[in-house]
């Protein structure tokens, strides 16, 4: 019989990990043979897509509806300068075919959704799950029990990350095992809001493309996991032994009810709605006529009047860039006991933050306890002020 070949230059490519016991030509071939789904080419996606296409996965296909941006490129190490606004999914492809010509890409520019993730997902092996939002999670994971598929799912933010693995073998549990219940879209914050360490999402991502490699070649132990890693710990990462598959689960389990179909759901609704757009919501001046617009404060500042600025940001963002005027009062703070800051009723008094969100719950705080005085917050707060009033003013 005639033993199955490589490419002659790609004994000399994946020489290195094929001499390893365990792996062999036999754990090469598979990888080559192989089809990985990565849903989001953000920072998770583009640490694990190049270890895959370096390594030798046969096709590698990249869902993302979303454009380079210049925020992105601390951490999606797939783009850069010369793609912003170019397609993430397609910028990540081109990257793939310089680091490895021999993997088949291909870019599905759009978003997953109830109506394609089966159309889309079934024509792989593997999904990976890079994306950042509860309603894709559920979706992806509804969607690899239909199709049978294991789902490497990871998540980072601030210094910290997790990787877990599911539907894994017979019994390994879907994310609705182990969630339920969605958190409501107001307690999901993205990096955009809580900040991510660049480097977490590479340890994740890496270790996503690490799981799917294990999966493929038949090194992986079969025993589903949550791992879970702190950049800052001094032992930085920890591994939880995960319960079994729940029987009354309503998508892998054998009692109960079970879901609607997929193509019938509303995974937005199911997570209560889409998350909020804070910047959208910050530019809102309502009726109450409490706010006021960037360059009506760069005239109050440029006027003889002194007002109060109180700038309710943390600390760290506070120390990133500030108006020179402003003093730092963290909504926290301020809101236990706003007098402590604001003692003058006659104090004209102007909340800002970085979106104009938090500055509107300062407002608020300061007239429920005094009713007279002038209290007004920034609309868009120092993204608006950037924008409309002074251009040199950072944005971040």
């Amino acid at each position: 019989m005639d033993v199955p070949r490589l490419a002659l230059l790609d004994y000399q490519r994946y020489g290195r990990q094929m001499i390893l016991e365990g792996f062999g030509l036999a754990g090469q071939l598979k990888l080559k043979a192989a089809s990985v789904a990565v849903i989001g080419a953000g920072g998770l996606g583009c640490s694990a897509l190049q270890y895959l296409a370096a390594a030798g996965a046969g096709k590698l296909g990249i869902i993302d509806h979303d454009v380079v941006e210049t925020s992105n490129l601390q951490r999606q190490i797939l783009h850069s300068d010369e793609k912003i606004g170019l397609s993430k999914a397609v910028s990540a492809a081109q990257a793939l075919n310089q680091i490895n010509p021999g993997c088949h890409v291909i870019a599905h520019v759009c978003a997953l959704t109830s109506r394609n993730a089966l159309e889309i997902l079934q024509a792989y092996d593997i999904i990976l799950d890079c994306t950042d939002n509860p309603p894709t999670r559920y979706l992806l994971s509804d969607s690899a029990v239909k199709l049978g598929k294991p789902l490497v799912s990871g998540a980072a933010q601030k210094f910290e990350g997790q990787l877990c693995t599911y539907n894994l073998g017979d019994d390994g549990p879907c994310y609705r095992c182990l969630f339920p219940r969605p958190p409501s879209a107001e307690t999901t914050g993205s990096c955009a809001e809580l900040g991510i360490l660049g480097a977490v999402t590479g340890v994740i991502g890496n270790l996503q493309a690490l799981e799917a490699i294990k999966l493929i070649a038949g090194l992986h132990d079969g025993k589903p996991s949550l791992l879970l890693f702190s950049a800052l710990s001094s032992m930085p990462f920890r591994t939880i032994r995960i319960r079994p598959r729940r029987p009354t689960c309503p998508a892998c389990g054998k009692e109960g009810e079970r879901t609607g179909t997929i193509a019938e759901t509303d995974y937005v609704a199911f997570c209560g709605g889409s998350r909020p757009d804070w910047v959208v919501l910050g530019l809102q001046e309502g009726n109450s006529g409490h706010r006021l617009r960037a360059k009506d404060l760069k005239e109050i500042l440029q006027s003889e009047r002194k007002p109060l600025l109180i700038d309710v940001r943390l600390p760290v963002e506070f120390g990133i860039c500030h108006l020179p005027e402003s003093k730092n009062v963290p909504l926290a703070e301020f809101v236990a006991n706003p007098l402590a800051f604001v003692p003058e009723a006659e104090e004209e008094t102007y909340f800002i933050c970085r979106l104009g969100n938090d500055s509107q719950i300062a407002t608020e705080a300061l007239r429920s306890v005094r009713k007279d005085g002038m209290v007004k917050d920034l609309v868009g707060g120092l993204r608006a002020w950037a924008n409309e009033a002074d251009p040199d003013f950072p944005i971040y």
